[in-house]
């Protein structure tokens, strides 16, 4: 039973450090302290499109950026809205593997954020 946690923290950490060691991903993660699309968070950081869909979807599924729901773009379509779920990684590499600890957004803080900035 540990060994599956064990395993499944391994590949939690791999896919984390995986995600974050590609070109763009921090600038994303920053970049969506507030909810954005997309197309908005490839112009806020002068990134090619296509490029940031792969990176989105790489945080995502690291668990790093959340969809957060669609609102109409501007051309009037929907588009999918992305937030991010932490607010700090720690790495430490003392152990035989990485070892992460995060520090996650927490629902209030993304509710008094919004506020903030309507």
């Amino acid at each position: 039973m540990s060994q599956s946690r064990t395993d499944g923290a391994e590949t939690d950490s791999t896919a984390v450090l995986s995600a974050l060691g590609n070109k763009y991903s921090a600038e994303i993660l920053c970049a969506a302290g507030t909810p954005k699309s997309a197309q908005a968070l490839s112009e806020d950081i002068e990134i090619p499109i296509a490029t940031c869909y792969r990176r989105i979807e790489e945080l995502v599924e690291a668990g790093l950026l959340t969809c957060e729901g669609r609102q109409l773009s501007e051309e009037g379509r929907r588009t999918n809205i992305y937030r991010r779920t932490v607010d700090e990684i720690d790495v430490d590499f003392s152990k035989d593997r990485p070892q992460l600890s995060r520090k996650r957004r927490t629902e209030a803080k993304n509710r008094l954020q919004d506020q903030l900035r309507d």
